[in-house]
């Protein structure tokens, strides 16, 4: 997996990429213009969606860091064994924006599309232009476990609320990703180090993992998002969640204020005081996940899908761990077991597919008690299911994100602003990718991205979303 999801709204622009995506989705009488009538069957117990029990389901997945043996080994067998005469077909894809992008040009796209990746579709323009499917008739049925239980009560509400647009569900986020700084359990046994819970005791770590001859810190540097999602963590946890909704909301100075600016200062430190990896600023994510199997590096800021996406290539007794990110001082508006967690790889149903209801009831089957669980085992990550239970033989990583998740408890971190303004996304990564080497203040950090969050403000042909 890259970096932070960011699926933005179109612009109307030149007629290339989203823009032809959007041009197609507004074309009157167009190819992608009025929807076809949806191909529905008989509603009964086992089919409460009235599915056509005889039409098509594609599902799309992105092949990335959690592979797509999870669809044909565990979700698709389940679905076919009470829709077993369902026209299944399965396609993955690490590209998948274009490989989908010509077919909603073309009013054909597919049921089912995981949505991730570098190249994910921009689901805002999905939604603007009638594209995606309202998932409220799948949130309104009964559950797969259990016909008293509908779908909505076995979710946890915050993958509702990241699926949704303007209150109205369109995506389905399958993961419950977990942030925070990344390490080795054998490493930091070996050495009688500590996971720091402030800044001051993680710089002071800092310097012991140097004098032991191993770099400190690195992270993508291609890719910021994996630091900058650590500095907005931080933020939020000294601040209070009024930091992240105020940035959200595009409130006035809302990047200025004083936990956005500690906490980049803070972060800007491991460069200056020379704790980052040598080269990191060359590095993309698979490339700082391999220095740190070497032992070359301590601790990467990442999320709960680096156990997976490593497993073929870290040594067997890695014994990958995970902390939050420490907080700025010790006494925080939030507690410093506080996490960034996001509901993520989201799943979305195209609502001018051949048979959408389909698409719908293969979600329904993925968020049963026993898809997520295999899931999880599968794939050594948490879902945003409520009672799927991990296996006995989880991975310490996994382990590790569950207790972290566990201590939380309600303080969970997350923003919407990247994911509602391309804009915004693409100036916290330049921006930070130029703090992170010493190329401008944390002052100058804030004082750039307040500037884009004005300019988007003031931009009325850029939809405005709120929190």
């Amino acid at each position: 997996m890259k970096d932070l999801s960011r699926r933005q709204l179109l612009r109307g622009a030149a007629l290339t990429g989203t823009g032809l995506l959007a041009a197609a989705c507004a074309m009157p009488g167009g190819a992608a213009g009025t929807p076809k009538p949806a191909m529905t069957g008989a509603i009964s117990a086992t089919n409460p969606l009235g599915i056509d029990e005889t039409g098509p389901l594609e599902i799309v997945i992105f092949d990335g860091g959690f592979g797509d043996a999870y669809a044909t080994e565990i979700h698709e067998p389940m679905f076919l064994s009470r829709h077993p005469k369902v026209r299944l077909k399965h396609v993955s894809t690490k590209e998948i924006s274009g490989t989908l992008q010509p077919r909603f040009v073309g009013g054909d796209p597919p049921e089912v599309i995981n949505n991730d990746g570098a190249q994910a579709l921009d689901l805002a323009a999905l939604v603007q232009g009638g594209q995606a499917q309202d998932l409220t008739p799948l949130l309104e049925a009964p559950s797969w476990d259990d016909p008293g239980k509908k779908v909505r009560e076995v979710l946890l509400p915050a993958a509702i609320e990241a699926g949704s647009f303007d209150g109205k569900p369109y995506s389905l986020p399958y993961v419950f990703m977990i942030f925070g700084f990344w390490y080795s359990g054998k490493l930091f046994a070996e050495k009688g180090w500590k996971p720091a819970t402030t800044w001051d005791e993680f710089l002071t770590l800092c310097g012991e993992i140097k004098k032991a001859g191993i770099a400190p810190f690195a992270y993508a540097g291609k890719y910021p998002g994996y630091v900058w999602e650590a500095i907005l963590t931080m933020a939020v946890k000294h601040g209070g969640l009024d930091v992240m909704r105020n940035v959200d909301n595009l409130e006035d100075g809302a990047w200025k204020v004083d936990a956005l600016r500690k906490a980049a200062t803070a972060f800007g430190e491991l460069h200056a005081k020379g704790y980052l990896l040598q080269g990191t600023e060359g590095l993309n994510h698979t490339e700082s996940q391999t220095r740190q199997n070497g032992y070359e590096v301590a601790v990467i800021p990442n999320g709960s899908w680096l156990e997976n996406e490593q497993k073929k290539v870290a040594p067997a007794d890695f014994g990958y761990a995970m902390s939050p990110v420490p907080a700025l001082e010790a006494a925080e508006a939030l507690p410093n077991t506080a996490l960034h967690a996001m509901p993520g790889a989201g799943f979305l149903v195209a609502s001018r597919s051949k048979n959408p209801q389909a698409g719908m009831e293969y979600l329904r089957t993925m968020v049963s008690s026993e898809g997520a669980g295999k899931y999880s085992g599968l794939v050594s990550t948490l879902t945003t299911v409520r009672d799927a239970v991990l296996p006995a033989d989880a991975r310490p990583g996994l382990k590790s994100a569950a207790a972290a998740l566990s201590a939380a408890g309600t303080g969970l971190v997350n923003w919407r602003v990247h994911e509602w303004y391309k804009e915004i996304a693409t100036e916290l990564d330049a921006a930070t990718g130029r703090l992170m080497t010493g190329g401008i203040t944390a002052d100058q950090w804030a004082e750039r991205l307040q500037r884009k969050a004005d300019a988007v403000k003031k931009d009325s042909s850029i939809k405005k979303f709120s929190r």
